[in-house]
């Protein structure tokens, strides 16, 4: 049989260094042995590498702590330099079963389940031996070492106990452990020992050395053969009956004695008996006295039982009555006190008061039989009337300070922006003395939520106006503050003389504009907050998303605020949410005139401010994305309606303006159109800075496609002339707009489009050019290629009518002889029609590269066709037309 792992002491060694190197302390390895490790069913193959047999060691360590002994199974696994290194530890003390697989046939594979392992749906991994013998002895080891340390072995599955001990018996091998005493303490060591060895180790473990000779010294006392044990009994017989001799003997001599116990006896019996006639007469005596006192105890506990009531029953009147009686000083001040500040505090605490009375009146605070009683609801109803009562004069006493404090605030004309000075409105001072009534609306709200809604509105109307006159007086300042010549921006058709301003010039404008946008839209957004907190609506404009909803109108119509928050929960927080919706929207209504008008007076001086307010606008809208009032959405999106409405009336009389071009062709020259949209959108240019280019974009593209839609339809007038006007214009779009197309992408798209027509207009006009001058010879190389694609031999081609060498000699001779001319021709041809002399050389270094290209195909296909005539190749043409260059 081969040598075992168990005895590689080298291994042995390994496992100990890399234990100690783990930081597992000094620990003593008692059986190391190699294995694989498998997660794998015997019988059926695996599909991935991660399941497939792992080397690892097992090792069996013990450490020793005092008196205790703690014992350790440890897989250790060989790292990429094949040094042994720790991989999972589990205590013995926590083995529960060792199973001896079923499914390998071999036998050699086992499995060791743990209590305590964290993920029990995981299967436990599987350890295979290399023989039945090294999975023998492991196992034996481990349940042996468990016996001596732990003091009771796990349960074993799938392995036969008797059949283990016959392989004990049979390697003469006991894997046993014998505690060996030491300076550090009991170290636990594997030892090999023989059958008889074992069998007195057992013995010892039943009877120590000292009992075992005490029995032995006295079995050998009364050893002796069979006669002598029959003597022995006939002796045992004799001492028996003399003893019993003696006793009778000794009773005889103790007669007198015994009489005289007797006759004590029969005293004692006589006063027994008296004792317990006395006794049958007690007993009566006290069964009644126990009756009388259990009476009297039962009276007893019947009057206690009454007085506790009694207290209780007082305790709880007294509170009721507590509940029912009011304060002096409350009655007065929630019937004929006053609203003052100074009497605020005082208000507030009766209110209170009167609420918590109320609810303590009301099931379930109240028991139901005490709901019942004549007082309590006569109570209850007094405590309502003066609810009532109370509501009704703080609600008459805030409808009239309310409004009173606005008008002060309307009529105080310095709170306004007045002629040369522009004023911010302030509204610290007013939210400061509505404050002082904050907590008076919350107990108004709590006695009678009914009462809130008219103090709502006449909060809201008065607001409204003081809000309209101060967007009025602001709007007013703000026009009368800026003096700036009006500007209709650079016209695209008639008389223009250049001097349309510049963006310095409207800046104001636009100044003005964001100044009221930045003054306004914040105070709408504080008063709405301030307005929803301070009328004790449960869901506020700080709790709630955005839900924007803006209108295309460009009218002057007022703006619904009604769609301002979304509610969410019950029925109660919809009611809430339609008051304060509608509660705002009277408040606010009218506010967006002045908006409007600013926007309609700098329209009308600057067409061009609309791209600054409309940046302006888009700026605020995208930077108050998280703004919890909605309505600030829904005013700017109709702000931004309504500048896109006016700019994109400007651009539509743009486009008419291009458009009527169409009823007055021209046939020839540069459009006026073409240069003046490069001035104006250089001047658009000027007012974006940044901002978003949506609006810009739009003109562009609405524009620049009438522009060129309208080119196309010119020149269709005059199909002669169509290429070279296309081509002129085309030309003069790119031009006036290289510079701006390099930064613009939206211009970049129309530039890359004009650049693909003006080729392609070119490329037609050239092509006409060369085919007049160069005739015969393109009209020979027209039917050579017609024959070919009706595929006739090349070889045949020479032989038809008109195709003969012949003929193709006189078409390169007249081609030849009279190219000075021609050139001159072709050149005069191009610059009859054209306006733009820029253009020309462009045109005729593009023709001549055409008429080579198409020169160079003729030399291909004559050279297939006729491949015995000498025809002037491509490069001896560019020379001729080199030699012949003017």
């Amino acid at each position: 049989m081969a040598k075992s792992s168990a005895d590689d002491m080298e291994l042995k060694r390994q496992c100990e260094a890399a234990i100690d190197a783990s930081g597992g302390g000094k620990q003593k390895v008692v059986l190391c042995i190699r294995t694989v490790k498998s997660r794998a069913v015997w019988g059926k193959p695996t599909k991935l590498a991660r399941h497939m047999a792992k080397p690892r060691v097992l090792a069996i360590s013990t450490k020793s702590k005092g008196q205790r002994t703690k014992a350790f199974l440890r897989v250790l696994k060989y790292s990429h330099g094949g040094v042994l290194e720790p991989a999972k530890i589990y205590k013995l003390k926590h083995l529960s079963k060792v199973e001896v697989m079923q499914s390998d046939p071999s036998g050699c594979t086992f499995m060791l389940g743990f209590d305590n392992l964290r993920l029990q749906s995981v299967a436990p991994p599987q350890w295979t031996m290399r023989n039945k013998d090294d999975r023998n002895r492991i196992i034996m080891c481990v349940l042996n070492l468990c016996k001596e340390v732990l003091g009771s072995i796990p349960k074993v599955v799938g392995m036969d106990i008797v059949e283990m001990a016959l392989w004990a018996k049979e390697n003469t091998v006991v894997n046993k452990l014998n505690q060996e005493v030491t300076r550090d303490g009991p170290v636990v060591l594997p030892s090999t020992v023989t059958e008889n060895e074992s069998e007195g180790t057992v013995e010892r473990d039943l009877v120590s050395q000292a009992e075992q000779e005490d029995m032995e010294a006295l079995l050998g006392t009364y050893l002796m053969g069979v006669g002598e044990a029959e003597a022995f009994s006939e002796r045992m017989k004799r001492e028996l009956l003399a003893l019993e001799s003696a006793n009778v003997h000794a009773i005889l001599e103790t007669e007198s004695v015994v009489d005289e116990v007797i006759r004590g006896l029969e005293a004692a019996t006589i006063l027994m008996e008296d004792m317990d006639e006395w006794l049958a007469i007690f007993n009566v005596k006290l069964r009644h006295m126990r009756e009388d006192i259990e009476s009297i105890e039962y009276r007893n506990n019947k009057l206690e039982f009454q007085s506790e009531n009694n207290k209780a029953l007082i305790q709880e009147l007294d509170k009721l009555l507590e509940h029912l009686q009011i304060p002096h000083e409350y009655e007065e001040a929630l019937t004929v006190g006053s609203f003052d500040e100074n009497n605020m505090s005082k208000n507030i605490e009766a209110c209170e008061w009167l609420t918590s009375a109320i609810r303590d009146l009301e099931l379930p605070n109240l028991d139901p039989s005490y709901a019942k009683l004549r007082a309590v609801r006569e109570k209850r109803a007094e405590f309502i009337l003066l609810r009532c009562t109370f509501v009704r004069r703080a609600s008459e006493f805030l409808t009239q300070y309310f409004p009173t404090l606005i008008d002060y605030m309307i009529n105080d004309q310095s709170n306004f922006s007045q002629k040369g000075q522009l004023k911010r409105p302030d509204h610290s001072e007013l939210r400061y003395k509505c404050r002082v009534y904050a907590r008076l609306l919350q107990q108004i709200k709590s006695l009678d939520k009914n009462c809130m809604g008219p103090l709502r509105m006449s909060y809201c109307q008065s607001l409204n106006q003081l809000l309209r006159k101060e967007a009025s007086c602001f709007s007013n300042e703000l026009r009368a503050s800026v003096k700036v010549a009006r500007n209709n921006g650079v016209p695209l058709e008639g008389p223009f003389t250049g001097q349309t301003g510049s963006y310095a010039d409207s800046k104001p404008i636009s100044e003005a504009y964001a100044k009221i946008i930045n003054v306004f839209v914040p105070l709408l957004i504080d008063e709405s907050s301030f307005f929803s907190h301070l009328m004790c609506f449960e869901s506020s404009p700080e709790s709630s998303s955005v839900d924007a909803q803006t209108t295309s109108s460009g009218h002057t119509a007022a703006i619904s605020f009604a769609i301002l928050w979304p509610f969410t929960g019950n029925a109660n927080n919809a009611i809430e949410m339609a008051m304060l919706n509608d509660c705002l929207n009277n408040m606010l209504k009218g506010v967006e005139d002045d908006f409007f008008a600013i926007i309609d007076w700098a329209s009308n001086i600057d067409i061009w401010c609309c791209i600054t307010m409309y940046g302006i606008t888009d700026r605020y809208l995208a930077g108050h994305k998280a703004e919890n009032a909605a309505f600030v959405h829904v005013l700017l999106g109709e702000l931004e309606s309504r500048i896109h409405s006016f700019f994109s009336v400007f651009v539509d009389d743009s486009c008419f303006q291009v458009e009527k071009y169409d009823r007055n062709a021209r046939t020839f020259g540069v459009l006026a159109y073409i240069p003046r949209f490069a001035q104006l959108a250089t001047r658009l240019e000027e007012y974006v800075h940044g901002s978003s280019r949506d609006l810009i974009d739009q003109a562009y593209t609405k524009i620049v496609s009438i522009m060129f839609v309208t080119l196309e339809k010119i020149a269709q007038v005059e199909p002669k002339y169509a290429d070279i006007m296309l081509l002129e214009n085309y030309a003069a779009f790119q031009n006036g707009l290289y510079d701006l197309a390099n930064s613009i992408p939206t211009l970049a798209k129309f530039y890359h489009q004009a650049s693909e027509a003006y080729e392609q207009a070119c490329l037609r006009h050239i092509n006409m050019v060369i085919y007049i001058h160069f005739e015969k010879l393109f009209q020979f190389a027209r039917k050579t290629e017609e024959l070919l694609i009706g595929k006739m031999p090349p070889e045949e081609i020479p032989i038809q009518m008109g195709m003969s060498k012949g003929e193709l000699r006189k078409v390169l001779k007249s081609t030849i002889s009279g190219l000075d001319k021609t050139q001159s021709a072709m050149y005069k041809k191009l610059q009859k029609n054209l306006t733009v002399e820029e253009l020309i050389p462009s045109l005729w270094d593009k023709c001549k590269k055409e008429f080579l290209d198409k020169y160079a195909s003729f030399v291909k296909m004559v050279q297939k066709i006729y491949p015995t005539e000498t025809v002037p190749s491509e490069i001896d043409m560019q020379k001729i037309l080199a030699s012949l260059e003017m």
